[in-house]
């Protein structure tokens, strides 16, 4: 079973996906840590990261086929950040079909600008070790000094809208398209992650049940 997770940043896509990967045994694809991996002994995609430029869907896709194609991996993935635009879905549609298997739900994790922008001003990075706080959702521990922590150019207001726009500009096509060829859920992202990773273990056991 192959499942696209979809959401604006701060949906919390990242903690449902490694939810359901520890609950059902799905392998978890987020195309950021891919990329931050690839970027490693590549300067072209380190550029692009560092400038917040988005891979294009030519080199992006030519990257997860040949991942996958060597970790022999088709069926049971967990999408994250891939695909992001209606090209890159098209081309994953048709590949995963080539390989025996398809595309089986799309779940979209629905939050308002202003939440979005609430949680992701909030996040603060701890420059000695690297772990992200959010000042509301995870406060750093009390021999934490707050005025230490750093809060990145890219979580700012000014930069959280203009991803959100991008977003915006290049999801809704996507889904609506994928809504023609498959399931589709629409999931309140607002709720607390309990509540919310039930609905989802129920929207796949239903479907493995069902089809």
């Amino acid at each position: 079973m192959n499942i696209i997770l979809f959401g604006p940043q701060g949906s919390g896509k990242g903690t449902q996906a490694r939810l359901l990967c520890e609950k059902f045994g799905f392998f978890y694809f987020e195309s950021g840590a891919y990329l931050r991996k690839i970027a490693q002994d590549n300067e072209e995609v380190k550029n692009m990261m560092k400038k917040g430029i988005l891979v294009p869907d030519k080199e992006m896709t030519s990257y997860l086929t040949a991942y996958l194609d060597k970790e022999n991996l088709y069926d049971d993935i967990v999408f994250d950040g891939f695909p992001r635009t209606l090209d890159q879905y098209n081309f994953l549609k048709v590949w995963l079909t080539q390989k025996g298997v398809k595309i089986d739900l799309g779940i979209v994790l629905e939050i308002s600008e202003d939440e979005t922008l609430r949680r992701l001003s909030s996040r603060r990075i701890d420059p000695n070790s690297g772990k992200i706080y959010n000042l509301i959702t995870d406060k750093p521990p009390a021999d934490i000094d707050i005025n230490n922590l750093i809060q990145r150019e890219d979580d700012k207001p000014e930069a959280i809208k203009k991803r959100l726009e991008l977003y915006k500009n290049q999801t809704e096509p996507l889904v609506g398209q994928m809504k023609k060829d498959t399931k589709v859920v629409n999931v309140n992202g607002e709720r607390p992650i309990k509540e919310i990773q039930e609905k989802l273990i129920d929207l796949i056991e239903d479907f493995k049940r069902n089809g």
